[in-house]
């Protein structure tokens, strides 16, 4: 930050406080697209108080185009969430320059607008401004605009929103939603334009502002000039200008580009080049060298840098097993000991074995629900972390163990904690353990698949879209059926359109 006439930008309490991100949009836009009214605010900026609600506004605008021919004419979330974030925080350096500046810096813009455009000019144009985007009690009729004019703090309220609505429609990143603030019919019928121009002027005549010491007007261009075509790049010009100073704001502004990058993601098809890890790799952490993510592990034993392992997906080495030697072969304590011995004399001294955990049967009825009708569940959906009942049990492993450390083979095994079914008993019993909402997280998702679930305490259903391979349905629902209480759980995908 410079000194002398530079001034800092300090998060007042109760504007940090704010979680709400809103700009304007017009009558015309509102019709259209029939927003809910529950979105606008009393002067009639549409609010996005979380990620929700810029995706239920975003929704409304993609049922209305046509993107089953044009796909690239949809409106995402985290766009739509950059456009709020950025008119708040403009609004934001506004409130500022009238605590630190000039508290009646409206009030003499618009003596000084009164002298230079024509007061008649002025009138008008501040009327056309409140009839094109109306304050809420003007959209429904309940107040006229001349009513909501004669307060002098309106007229204000009014001339701040004007300077916003200019901001954006000079910002060519908003170019793809101009419909939501068009301002073509104010500079055709008023003296909008010219009341712009005057204001720069006028700003340039009162005490300059913010980290490069500009006139208010040039402070409020400079995200979109320095990165005229991505409001990505802009928030991120924000953060990098004005973020040590933006108080909470800065937590909201990190959040609404992770929403972008989250969105913008490539999905890769097929084989791509793979960076090799170096492990031994050294970052700077503090002021010290460490080596890059360093783990506990169990001091070596004199067997670890012996051990040769060898892996075996447990089912289908049974079933390998009862066909080469021609009878039933189903539990692990029916292995062979000839086929220990085997290992034994080849050098293995480990037997990894892969997939005796209990499976979930929601996931092979889903598997089934899909249309494969022969499927088994996924070894890595798991009911519970118990060896599996089929396999035989903890008895049937500790039969296995012993004689497999008769001849030398430690039995080894993978636990993924995460890889848990969605009817296992944690997400039954303990679905606080879960990353969750209470609402869905995406406006277009719906929930009429059928229940997955074995338990009658509650009721569990996939998002209908995984079914037809339309969306990955990063969220599954749970219903206590005791309580009423609806989870949105998030389940994992591997980043396509397929379920997983």
């Amino acid at each position: 930050m410079k000194v002398g006439d530079a001034v800092t930008l300090r998060c007042s309490t109760a504007t940090a406080a704010s979680t709400q991100m809103e700009f304007h949009v017009s009558r015309y836009a509102r019709d259209k697209y029939q927003f809910d009214q529950a979105l606008f605010a009393l002067n009639g900026n549409v609010i996005f108080a979380n990620f929700l609600a810029a995706r239920t506004f975003a929704q409304k605008i993609n049922q209305k185009r046509n993107l089953a021919n044009f796909p690239e004419q949809a409106v995402k979330a985290g766009q739509i969430n950059a456009l709020g974030l950025i008119d708040e925080l403009q609004h934001f350096v506004v409130q500022q320059y009238r605590e630190q500046k000039y508290p009646q810096v409206m009030k003499a813009a618009l003596a000084w607008l009164h002298e230079k455009i024509s007061a008649e000019a002025l009138a008008i144009a501040l009327r056309k401004f409140a009839d094109e985007f109306p304050p809420i009690k003007v959209y429904r009729r309940e107040l006229s605009i001349d009513d909501y004019l004669v307060d002098p703090a309106n007229r204000e309220n009014t001339l701040e929103e004007m300077i916003m609505l200019w901001l954006s429609n000079m910002n060519p990143a908003c170019a793809p939603f101009m419909e939501l603030f068009d301002d073509a019919t104010l500079e055709k019928e008023t003296a909008y334009m010219p009341m712009l121009a005057s204001l720069r002027d006028f700003f340039e005549t009162q005490p300059k502002f913010g980290p490069d010491n500009q006139n208010l007007i040039d402070m409020l261009r400079a995200p979109a000039l320095a990165n005229p075509h991505s409001l990505s790049a802009q928030l991120e010009f924000i953060l990098q200008r004005w973020g040590v100073v933006l108080g909470k704001y800065l937590y909201r502004l990190l959040g609404g580009l992770d929403l972008i990058k989250e969105e913008e993601k490539i999905i890769f098809i097929g084989t791509q080049p793979m960076r090799v890890p170096m492990f031994g790799e050294a970052k700077l952490r503090g002021d010290r060298l460490a080596e890059a993510e360093p783990e506990h592990f169990t001091p070596d034993r004199e067997w670890m840098p012996r051990l040769v392992l060898i892996a075996k997906n447990a089912y289908v080495w049974l079933d390998q097993l009862s066909n080469k030697y021609q009878r039933a072969i189903n539990r692990l304590d029916q292995i062979p000991d000839e086929e220990l011995d085997q290992l034994a004399r080849w050098g293995f001294s480990g037997l990894w074995l892969i997939g005796l955990w209990q499976r979930s049967q929601a996931s092979q009825r889903i598997k089934q629900m899909m249309g494969n009708q022969d499927a088994v569940a996924s070894a890595y959906s798991l009911f519970d972390y118990r060896i599996a009942d089929d396999l035989g049990g903890e008895d049937a492993l500790n039969n296995l163990r012993d004689r497999s450390l008769r001849r030398g083979l430690r039995l080894a095994s993978d636990m993924v904690p995460n890889h848990m079914g969605i009817d296992s008993p944690w997400v039954i019993n303990h679905p606080d353990w879960f990353v969750s909402l209470d609402f869905s997280p995406y406006p277009a998702y719906s929930f009429n698949s059928a229940d997955v679930s074995s338990d009658d305490r509650v009721a569990i259903q996939i998002e209908d879209h995984y079914f037809d391979k339309s969306d990955a349905a990063v969220v599954f629902k749970r219903i206590d059926k005791w309580t009423g209480s609806t989870k949105y759980i998030y389940h994992g995908n591997d980043g396509t359109s397929f379920p997983w």
